[in-house]
């Protein structure tokens, strides 16, 4: 049964239901449920009560509701009922599907097979001679005494089941029976997008992907299925691989509600909409680009609200922090990020905002997009579109009497030296660059046509970054490394953590962090100050090898360095260290 099946079935406020399983008799309400779900902690009051709301002015059931406005995933409704009423919860791969073998079972029935279809019901020959069943709504259309009726030498054993598995089964019935078609008409495909099955699976998958905080939704159609993965801590993860068939009403459903044209499918196209997902403000971005076997759907996970950025809880080592404190602390002059798409640099750069916004300093920043909101500081949003780019916003900005000034991303000439000259005029700029490393943010600027002595003059520091997967703290084992990353990591220790015994540990697996082993990420970093010998370096044209070389004498640890103090630590292994800076 779907998640909105067992909704149904077991928590009307005005049904009692005697399982045929052994289960006894259960009585159980939406009171029950929402108590339950809220000492859980898996929604807030707020969530309840809008529920309870749209429950009395439409009618259903509470569970399903919960999930349709994005309070509650499938999954954690299931699991709750599945605890409280000790029915199983069938996996993917416990439900297999033999058309033949359904049709049998069905015609012994004397209904007529279509109706089971339209029921949205599945039977199963269960061992020693038992009826598995699940079902959309068996109270609710009397598909239990139906079911004893036409089969009363037989016990009926009833599952759990998810909406997606159920909706696959059903799927494959109705092809086999030759009850399907599809138009691809634009009154098609929003009749599609408005089906109540495609409305809770998109609901669901929004939530899904937020509780397991999950950046990024991939829906890849193939060519004999469609396949949904969760990018949760930088690595993708498949979570459904459905029929392929469902891709049109579930593409059409994300166009509808994130603005884009619904029967555009040669074009690439961009949306956005916003939900609140488990009582947060989130902003979804939806783009779309064509293939071979249909449009990729991608969705990128924005909390609109920010939940407070600490330099401290960033995963910077001790020195490394006192350096980056004193580069912001300075009046003047420019600090670079680096990094690929992806590694924090954003993060990194509110944090900074955060511990210099102390309400003494006009600070503006010019982004594209705006990912989080910060308050007592004026945010712009770069909209190339209608003119406003990040040169020209810079120019208004530096009218605006500004002490700090944020640039998402120096992506031209003109904007590197806009930004130079508001660092040389007394302003503090802080901005990212896509470089693999920080020394190699020099010859970049160059390469846009700054001439030498204006990337040596204001530039104060440049900090490269990426991040690892931290170890899950419930399952992580202690195992020492091979001698040779041992030798390394001693001769690369602070000072502060040569006191302290070492914690390798590698990952092992548990239901917490998806058997994946990891939860959560943390920095690496590469931290490069400008000193007298580096900008000697860059006014002379030497090469960035001999500046890399010039650095690590100065005591500076690349990413991989950095990476084995963590591992060293126990925040990660040394495995996530090398696949992350794997040359």
């Amino acid at each position: 049964m779907s998640g909105t099946t067992e909704a149904d079935v077991f928590l009307d406020a005005n049904q009692t239901r005697t399982s045929s399983n052994g289960m006894g008799t259960a009585s159980a309400d939406d009171s029950y449920l929402g108590s339950r779900l809220l000492c859980e902690g898996l929604i807030n009051s707020d969530d309840l009560r809008k529920a309870m709301v749209i429950k009395q002015r439409t009618g259903g059931k509470i569970g399903p509701i919960l999930i349709r406005i994005g309070a509650l995933s499938e999954e954690n409704l299931l699991r709750i009922l599945s605890d409280t009423f000790g029915l199983p919860l069938l996996d993917t791969g416990d439900l297999k599907v033999d058309p033949e073998a359904f049709h049998s079972i069905v015609g012994k029935s004397g209904i007529d097979p279509d109706w089971w279809l339209d029921q949205e019901v599945f039977v199963w020959d269960g061992p020693n001679g038992s009826l598995g069943c699940v079902a959309r709504d068996p109270v609710g259309n009397g598909i239990e005494e139906i079911l004893h009726r036409c089969f009363p030498a037989r016990e009926i054993q009833f599952f759990l089941a998810r909406s997606y598995d159920l909706d696959r089964i059903l799927e494959s019935l109705s092809r086999s029976a030759n009850r399907r078609t599809f138009s691809d008409s634009v009154d098609h495909l929003k009749e599609l997008a408005e089906e109540a099955p495609v409305i809770e699976f998109v609901n669901n998958l929004f939530s899904r992907a937020f509780e397991q905080r999950s950046s990024d939704v991939h829906i890849e159609p193939g060519e004999h299925a469609l396949e949904v993965r969760f990018r949760t801590d930088g690595v993708l993860h498949s979570q459904f691989i459905l029929p392929k068939e469902r891709y049109p009403a579930i593409s059409s459903r994300l166009k509808l509600i994130s603005g884009m044209d619904i029967a555009e499918r040669r074009l690439p196209q961009d949306g956005r909409l916003g939900l609140r997902l488990s009582g947060e403000e989130v902003d979804i971005r939806v783009s779309t680009l064509p293939g071979v076997h249909g449009e990729s759907v991608v969705l990128r996970l924005l909390p609109k609200e920010s939940k407070g950025f600490d330099l401290e809880g960033l995963g910077f080592e001790s020195d490394y922090l006192l350096m980056l404190q004193n580069w912001i602390a300075q009046p003047h002059g420019i600090i670079l990020v680096t990094g690929p798409t992806g590694s924090g640099k954003s993060t990194t750069l509110y944090a900074v905002l955060e511990a210099i916004n102390d309400r003494k300093k006009k600070i503006i920043t010019v982004e594209d997009p705006v990912e989080y909101q910060i308050d007592g500081i004026h945010q712009t949003q770069a909209h190339a579109e209608i003119g406003l780019t990040f040169a020209r916003a810079l120019r208004s900005i530096l009218r605006q009497d500004p002490d700090v000034i944020l640039i998402g991303e120096i992506r031209d000439r003109e904007t590197a030296e806009i930004a130079i000259q508001a660092s040389l005029t007394g302003h503090l700029v802080l901005s990212t660059l896509h470089t693999n490393d920080a020394i190699s943010s020099f010859t970049r600027l160059i390469d846009m046509g700054v001439e030498p002595f204006l990337v040596a003059t204001p530039v104060r520091g440049v900090l490269a970054q990426r991040l690892v997967r931290r170890l899950c703290p419930h399952c992580s084992i202690p195992s020492e490394p091979v001698k040779e990353i041992i030798e390394v990591t001693n001769t690369i220790l602070p000072d502060a953590l040569k006191a302290w015994p070492a914690n390798w540990r590698v990952a092992a697996g548990c239901p917490k962090c998806q058997s994946t082993g990891y939860r959560g990420r943390e920095g690496i970093f590469e931290m490069v100050p400008v000193t007298a010998a580096i900008q000697h370096c860059i006014l002379t044209g030497k090469s960035t090898m001999e500046m890399r070389e010039l650095s690590r004498n100065d005591g500076c640890r690349n990413l991989r360095e950095d990476g084995l103090l963590k591992a060293w630590r126990g925040v990660t292994s040394i495995e996530e260290v090398l696949r992350v800076t794997a040359e």
